[in-house]
């Protein structure tokens, strides 16, 4: 995906301690697993701090996946599905989200690789406002829900139920809670990953 880089954009780095992404999808058509990821990076610029403007690159390790379950995380990590040893990431890139509407929810398209295989997405980000914490860094709330079929990444893997349906559903919903640093001017000259100036802890 294109980017237009320019020394006028504001780059936000992702605060981990506070953001989270987790999933979840149907089993044995009566309930939901639910599971999470738990290392994954972000880098964000937007002009000024208007997130209209937003360019996002999210990247996940998918070997951080977590279910609650050893066995169940090996299974869903090796070749049935995300085959963690050939494939280590998941990536999210966009440069469109539109204005938020009445219910404050704006639509961000972009493009989700998983398995090598990439397809456009669309996610509804809520923005939870702005707010400098305790030692004087500039934050940025969100919170971002989605839905896609993973047989569209040709993650098929299923097995049929003696009484009728299938052990999975194939609709995925995802849900995060992210927070952003400001981290000041991009600097296109040499763009280094910022030191982290996170103090709090809780």
């Amino acid at each position: 995906m294109k980017r237009n880089k320019s020394a006028d954009q504001t780059k936000w780095t992702l605060d981990s301690a506070h953001s989270e992404i987790n999933f979840k999808v149907k089993h044995l058509m009566i309930s939901s697993v639910k599971g999470k990821f738990t290392t994954f990076d972000a880098s964000i610029y937007t002009f000024g701090k208007d997130f209209n403007t937003a360019e996002v690159d999210l990247w996940i390790d998918t070997s951080s996946l977590s279910t609650g379950d050893a066995k169940r995380d090996e299974h869903v990590t090796g070749a049935d599905f995300f085959d963690v040893v050939k494939h280590k990431q998941i990536t999210f890139a966009s440069s469109t989200m539109g204005k938020a509407g009445k219910d404050g929810i704006s639509e961000l398209w972009g493009e989700l690789t998983m398995v090598g295989i990439t397809k456009n997405i669309k996610l509804d980000v809520s923005f939870g406002g702005m707010v400098k914490d305790p030692w004087g860094n500039e934050k940025a709330g969100f919170a971002i829900t989605g839905t896609f079929n993973r047989k569209d990444w040709e993650l098929e893997w299923n097995s049929a139920l003696e009484a009728g349906g299938v052990m999975i559903g194939d609709e995925i919903t995802i849900s995060a809670d992210i927070e952003l640093i400001n981290s000041g001017k991009r600097d296109l000259t040499m763009e280094l990953e910022p030191s982290d100036t996170r103090k709090d802890l809780f």
